[in-house]
């Protein structure tokens, strides 16, 4: 059986994701009531532009010693330089795929054929997904 990425997928209305247009202010405050480090970042069009981090804003604040929280929502994440690089794979593509852009990457975006943002893959799911079939297959091994 051929794993789908769909297989693994969390849709985009369950994820955290924040729009380019979003002030700095607005994405520090989201981040933290979702208590997330980094999160999808997409454009007008929908489609997955970048992924945006705690560390990103902080290196924008650092750059900008006593800004204002009026200041803060004038800054838009399109304005802010992203450190991160989280390659998406498009919904048709194998877990196989998926592996060593999960090894680096906490989540891997998942976009459509037009580069739409339809959701991510979590490496957590990932893992636990491998862990079972290793599980499966000791059980396998352990009653032959």
């Amino acid at each position: 059986m051929i794993m789908k990425v769909a297989f693994f997928l969390i849709p985009k209305n369950d994820v955290v994701c924040l729009s380019t247009k979003t002030t700095l202010r607005q994405a520090l405050e989201r981040m933290e009531r979702h208590r997330h480090a980094a999160v999808p970042l997409i454009d007008e069009a929908g489609c997955y532009v970048g992924t945006i981090t705690e560390g990103d804003l902080l290196w924008k604040l650092k750059d900008a010693p006593g800004m204002s929280l009026a200041e803060m929502e004038k800054i838009t994440l399109k304005d802010i330089t992203s450190r991160t690089i989280n390659k998406p794979v498009r919904i048709d593509s194998r877990i196989v795929d998926l592996l060593s852009l999960a090894s680096e990457q906490n989540f891997v975006p998942v976009v459509d054929d037009q580069g739409i943002f339809i959701g991510i893959v979590r490496r957590r799911e990932i893992i636990e997904y491998c862990a079972e079939l290793i599980k499966e297959k000791e059980i396998d091994s352990a009653r032959r």
